[in-house]
């Protein structure tokens, strides 16, 4: 089996090279290392261990910039492994994951167990992601066997089978840093098999703020795209509807004293924009280059 590793990164080059290193720790390194990038200076320098590969966009956008990379490797790889920048993998990750699609054929898709997301704080530094992995690690030395089935893919770290991926891309109509483009991908991949999150695979998302959607955008993104994936038929209409109504609420209620890492003012801004365009019949994701 050949697994290839897919990272779409800007801005944060600090971060792909610890990724690099992260990878040559791995008991099972990949086949081939995939970092799609919009500008020549966010790629890490070539490891020769690892042999990553440099894959130029003209255009930035995570949905871009994971396309190209799929359409370099999927006929030569069986698995996709689609890694953020700042996540970091504990190193028995890809071995784990490659035991788990060869004695599973009904499996086409796969995401671990994020023991810490510094998405939803300030952030988490890269000390802190290696202490919670250790501690993790000294509690489950062989990994936890907890499985969940999922209905979709957290894109920090997920896995796909190139068999059952086929002809399918990430919809480049969510532009820049995507907002849910993972649900929409993988979701589709439940009519070839099935989707779990699989506990033995961990990891920690640092959520490193550099790089990331101005508040107005990510706060627009997190209404429109949810309405874009209802419309589409891409992920299921509970869960999205439910979605806009906690992004309303949690932004207005912490606008009121905002944490200092997060600009909820400009998400409630966003959020609202957002309502008023799908009550005038012109909600679209791509909205947030005019914003």
């Amino acid at each position: 089996m050949r697994i290839a590793v897919i990272v779409a990164t800007l801005g944060r080059r600090e971060a792909a090279e610890e990724l690099v290193e992260d990878l040559c720790a791995q008991t099972r390194k990949p086949d081939r290392t995939i970092f799609s990038v919009a500008r020549p200076q966010d790629a890490p320098s070539p490891n020769e261990e690892l042999g990553n590969e440099t894959l130029l966009s003209k255009h930035k956008g995570s949905c871009i910039q994971r396309n190209l990379a799929i359409d370099l490797v999927a006929d030569d790889c069986d698995v996709l492994v689609f890694f953020d920048d700042d996540f970091v993998p504990e190193k028995h990750y890809l071995e784990r994951l490659e035991k788990v699609f060869k004695a599973r054929r009904d499996l086409v898709g796969a995401t671990g167990l994020v023991l810490a997301d510094g998405v939803h704080g300030a952030g988490l530094s890269r000390a802190e992601a290696c202490e919670t992995i250790e501690r993790h690690t000294q509690l489950f030395p062989n990994g936890n066997p907890d499985e969940e089935q999922l209905f979709g893919l957290y894109g920090c770290n997920m896995a796909v089978r190139s068999a059952a991926l086929g002809n399918r891309r990430f919809d480049e109509n969510l532009p820049l840093y995507g907002w849910m483009e993972d649900l929409d991908l993988t979701y589709q991949l439940m009519t070839e098999g099935k989707l779990l999150r699989l506990s033995r695979l961990v990891g920690v998302h640092r959520g490193i703020k550099a790089g990331r959607t101005s508040g107005v955008r990510l706060g627009y993104s997190q209404v429109a795209n949810s309405m874009y994936l209802i419309r589409k038929g891409t992920a299921p209409k509970r869960p999205m509807y439910e979605n806009i109504a906690k992004y309303l609420v949690v932004n207005t209620i912490r606008s009121v004293w905002p944490e200092p890492f997060i600009d909820r003012r400009g998400r409630l801004k966003g959020n609202l924009v957002g309502l008023v365009d799908i009550m005038r019949g012109r909600s679209r994701p791509d909205r947030i280059l005019d914003l």
